[in-house]
């Protein structure tokens, strides 16, 4: 109990929850960005 309490008072605790969540946005952007242009890619292959 005494973990929780220092994640979510303590600024390093705060900072730390943010990090982990700014890199798992990113994560999902970067999936996201390279399927679709991977996809993009494709379509354009078949065409020429």
């Amino acid at each position: 109990m005494k973990l929780w309490n220092t994640l979510f008072s303590t600024d390093y605790g705060l900072m730390s929850i943010g990090v982990i969540l700014f890199i798992i946005g990113m994560a999902i952007f970067f999936i996201l960005y390279f399927l679709k242009n991977l996809k993009d890619e494709e379509a354009s292959t078949d065409v020429q």
